[in-house]
């Protein structure tokens, strides 16, 4: 997409959004402070290293000529949490850590498979030497922190007019709104993430990021409807990319046991219909809000089991 194609109404990303994981957490400070200590190594034993991929790296700074990160960036690891800013970038063909997008984990949430699910492996083999019965539940949490993270791949749906599910689990509400961005009556379906579903979230149709909203807010069970009203969430605005340009809105919305909201895009970025572009860490929900038009047809019901990019929530029969 062209910046002449892009929708003239994109908002600059909001001050409160600082990184991708705006509500922060022990494990995101914990990967910051191992970033310092791995800078320092770098600078001070991988020299030709360092040279090599600052001269690979590509993207201007701040208009006042800041870097958009608050630290150094030496290779696209610095990059992992402030993606969203602006600024630095490094191709795809230089980037020696693009592996790890393909690796059937989330990669927002590595950090996480790696610590606690490394201090239940430890903690079972212990036990397991102490006194076997009690490695059971230590083994079972830990196999259940590696299952959520999962990052299973999606055959995504190309019918025309198609808008297929952004978060998997089960619809918990499907009613009509108004919404202020959408400009006129809407249809919005809610869909309830326990701690056994897929929590990666994925673009319904092909758009572009029109703007972003994050609030803080409680963190009362996602099952409960004020949840969506007073819980912490992400807002993701956008517009489809083709005729008629339709506005739609996806919203994150925090848990009980999630309180760990990551979206990695910013404001003028352009997504394909299935695409990821965040996560929730643990039980949460998310919720679609498309207009609500002469031939749109909602394709599932309340309680129906969805799957992220997969499940095609309802169709559009009139495309431009």
């Amino acid at each position: 997409m062209t910046t002449d194609d892009l929708p003239a109404s994109v908002e600059p990303l909001p001050v409160e959004i600082k990184n991708i994981q705006p509500g922060g957490g022990v494990c995101m400070r914990i990967e910051l402070a191992w970033g310092c200590w791995r800078r320092w190594y770098l600078k001070t034993f991988r020299r030709r290293y360092v040279a090599h991929m600052l001269a690979k790296r590509e993207g201007p700074v701040h208009e006042d000529g800041a870097n958009a990160c608050p630290h150094e960036v030496l290779d696209p690891r610095d990059l992992k949490f402030y993606r969203n800013q602006g600024g630095y970038y490094w191709s795809a063909e230089n980037d020696p850590f693009r592996w790890r997008d393909q690796l059937p984990f989330a990669r927002a949430g590595l950090v996480e498979l790696f610590l606690l699910g490394g201090a239940m492996l430890a903690l079972t083999v212990i036990l397991a030497f102490a006194f076997w019965p009690l490695a059971i539940p230590t083994a079972v949490v830990g196999l259940c922190i590696v299952w959520f993270f999962r990052n299973p791949k999606r055959i995504i749906p190309s019918e025309l007019g198609a808008v297929v599910s952004p978060a998997d689990g089960h619809i918990a509400c499907i009613e009509e709104v108004e919404d202020e961005f959408i400009g006129e009556p809407a249809i919005l379906i809610g869909i309830f993430l326990s701690i056994f579903d897929v929590h990666i979230n994925r673009t319904s149709m092909d758009a572009t990021v029109v703007g972003l909203q994050y609030r803080h807010g409680k963190f009362l069970n996602a099952l409960r409807p004020e949840s969506a009203r007073e819980n912490e969430r992400m807002e993701v605005r956008l517009q489809q990319n083709s005729e008629p340009r339709r506005r739609f809105v996806i919203r994150q919305i925090a848990g009980a046991i999630a309180r760990r909201i990551v979206c990695w895009v910013g404001p003028g970025e352009s997504l394909e219909r299935g695409e990821q572009f965040g996560m929730i860490k643990l039980g949460s929900r998310t919720e679609l809000v498309i207009p609500k038009e002469e031939g749109l047809e909602i394709l599932v019901s309340l309680g129906q089991k969805v799957s992220a990019g997969s499940t095609v929530l309802a169709k559009y029969s009139q495309e431009g």
